[in-house]
């Protein structure tokens, strides 16, 4: 019988002995779907939870899901996959990227690729449709992730999709992350296993340029209402964040509308790249501060994190942090080797970038993170890290329960709660065209999170269910694997009453693949994959209730406000507009949104371990047996 949507085949890599072999990507796909969940699954039965992040018993996975290569519709995103250094302790993480390389993917026939075991010498992989080897890396070692990039293109042809690592990765820095076409990042320690593993970079070429659907009709009608529901940028806090002018080209991803955040920056010395969300900004007021003006310097910060491998937000919370520490007098220019006093300069944040990709001088304990770094050069500097905290639940009380219980923060779940209010802000605002106002923003709840008290911010009502809710669809959305920025589509700008559609992405999923799912029965494999993961956490070290927790300076430390939302504004009872600056998480609502959170689960309210009966309700009966011999199941 023919298989729409997936290519049907999942590639494995053993770089220990250079041999490929292929899966057939049915094994997991009926329960699974596709990207985090066949990722997921493969993980489970394939990595023991002893394993460590860069022993060769651990896996780098690349997962593609069933509507990647399909065009509008914005499926064309892909995801890594593998236990992480990142996290502590070391357990499954996971990252998502955009640009074109999935789409290539798929289209050299390929739905995932599983690396397992470590070359003996850098290598890297060549896929031309059915056509794969390894070839030798030695002279791409120690390059840029951009210019290894750039080399194979003009070895390969520049049509062959590449995502390689930095020296970062080489290095094995724990923030180390990924970069491909269009540079699209990948962050959550993942390059520094690809580094661990020694491969460089992996090169895609395919020629099945155009993907058949099951039902092409139905799919052009869907195509056709996306089009309509105004999707794309809305400027929200009053603030339109596309770059624009002279300067900036929209650069969408494969098969995407392009109307989002997505754009390529040429900078003044003619070189040019993506600049957008976090990336663009990490800098910026750094640099500001330092120069007194507008400048290109936060875009060649950017490109040199790219090029080096390097996670942005990390380095970030670095700069921030060691900014806290030679303020407060705790460290000089001459005990950490940095010119603290030129922090702004582009000579500034080249240095620190080298210093850790390289791991030379204090970048050696920096590639560890910032918790390590604290230890090595004591004298009260542990006390001035904290978090970066613009999706925190100081402000947006829900993500208390979607950050406590995830290995890293989980920004498609933040962003639900954060856009809705963000254009809620906007009405507040009255920017024009805004369009969810109090009413909408309650009526939005109702529909996408259980009821209209999850749009109530000054209490924590109604926010356990909206965050079971929230995290169902959005690993549902990460099996797809669709963009973050255009979907679940929970307003709409043209419509009657401004509530958006969440059943679009299952009537989707349908026309490609023939095979009709309803909007419950795709968020359904959302709860299953996400009880498959708690299980690998569990197994890795996760122990449920006591593990579900906050940074303790949220409990203590008062929320300033941030840009771009320095009034920390959110919808509270019956809409009223309410300022968050000031407020803790309180330590008993917390914990009493936990006892509502796993009653909801199905789980363990005392120990937040999960039971056999709600795992086998969810089909997972074949990793209850595992968990209940470690004792990590009631």
């Amino acid at each position: 019988m023919k298989v729409y949507g997936h290519a049907g085949r999942t590639l494995r890599v053993d770089l220990s002995s250079r041999r490929t072999t292929e899966l057939s990507t049915s094994d997991y796909a009926g329960r699974f779907l596709g990207g985090r969940g066949i990722a997921a699954k493969m993980y489970w039965d394939e990595v023991p939870p002893e394993a460590g992040a860069f022993d060769e018993g651990n896996r780098l996975i690349f997962a593609l899901g069933p509507l990647a290569g399909v065009p509008v519709l914005a499926g064309s995103r892909w995801g890594v996959f593998g236990k992480s250094a990142a996290t502590s302790p070391e357990e499954f993480c996971y990252c998502n990227l955009g640009g074109r390389w999935g789409a290539e993917l798929k289209f050299a026939g390929y739905d995932a690729i599983s690396f397992q075991g470590k070359s003996d010498q850098p290598v890297y992989l060549f896929i031309h449709d059915d056509q794969v080897e390894l070839k030798d890396a030695l002279a791409l070692w120690g390059k840029g992730a951009r210019e290894t990039r750039e080399i194979l293109k003009s070895e390969l042809g520049n049509s062959v999709r590449v995502v390689a690592i930095g020296p970062a990765g080489e290095n094995m820095v724990t923030a180390a992350s990924l970069l491909a076409d269009n540079d699209a990042s990948g962050s959550g320690g993942l390059g520094a296993v690809m580094g661990s593993k020694r491969l460089k970079a992996i090169a895609v070429k395919g020629s099945r340029k155009r993907l058949e659907v099951a039902q092409p009709d139905r799919l052009r009608e869907l195509t056709r209402y996306f089009r309509g529901l105004g999707r794309g940028n809305v400027p929200m806090w009053g603030m339109d964040f596309r770059y624009s002018g002279p300067k900036a080209r929209k650069d969408p991803c494969y098969g995407c509308l392009g109307d989002c955040l997505r754009i390529a920056y040429t900078a003044e010395n003619g070189k040019a790249g993506k600049y957008m969300c976090q990336s663009r900004f990490f800098y910026l007021l750094w640099s500001l501060g330092y120069y007194g003006e507008e400048n290109d310097v936060p875009f060649h910060a950017n490109k040199l994190a790219d090029d080096y491998g390097l996670d942005t937000v990390a380095l970030q919370d670095t700069l921030d942090w060691l900014d806290r520490c030679y303020k407060a007098g705790l460290v000089t220019e001459e005990s950490i080797g940095l010119p603290m006093s030129k922090l702004g300069s582009l000579d500034f944040v080249e240095t620190l970038i080298k210093m850790i990709s390289l791991r030379e001088g204090l970048g050696e304990v920096l590639a560890h993170g910032m918790e390590a770094a604290a230890e090595a050069i004591g004298g009260g500097v542990r006390d001035l890290i904290t978090r970066n905290d613009p999706y925190g639940p100081r402000q947006y009380v829900t993500t208390a329960l979607l950050s406590a219980v995830e290995p890293r923060e989980p920004m498609s779940m933040l962003h639900e709660v954060s856009g809705v209010v963000g254009r809620w802000v906007s009405w507040v605002n009255k920017v024009e065209g805004a369009h969810v106002s109090s009413d909408v923003a309650r009526a939005i709840a109702k529909r996408f999170w259980g009821g209209e008290a999850a749009a109530d911010f000054s209490t924590s009502e109604g926010k356990a269910l909206a965050a079971k809710m929230i995290q169902d669809r959005e690993y549902a959305k990460e099996c797809l694997i669709l963009c973050d920025f255009l979907y679940p589509v929970m307003d709409s700008r043209d419509s009657e009453d401004h509530v958006g559609d969440p059943a679009l992405e299952s009537r989707i999923l349908s026309a490609v693949t023939g095979n009709e799912i309803d909007e419950q029965e795709l968020w359904r494999i959302g709860e299953r994959v996400f009880n498959l993961q708690r299980a690998i956490l569990a197994r890795e070290g996760h122990r449920g209730r006591e593990n579900d927790t906050l940074p303790d300076h949220w409990y203590a430390t008062p929320l300033e406000g941030h840009l771009p939302d320095l009034q920390c504004l959110v919808p509270g009872k019956n809409g009223e507009v309410l300022s968050k600056v000031g407020a803790v998480v309180d330590r008993q609502e917390f914990g009493k949104m936990k006892d509502e959170y796993y009653l909801l689960r199905g789980w363990d309210v005392a120990t937040g371990l999960q039971t056999r009966q709600k795992l086998e309700e969810l089909g997972l009966d074949d990793i209850t047996d595992d968990l209940e011999g470690r004792g990590l199941i009631r």
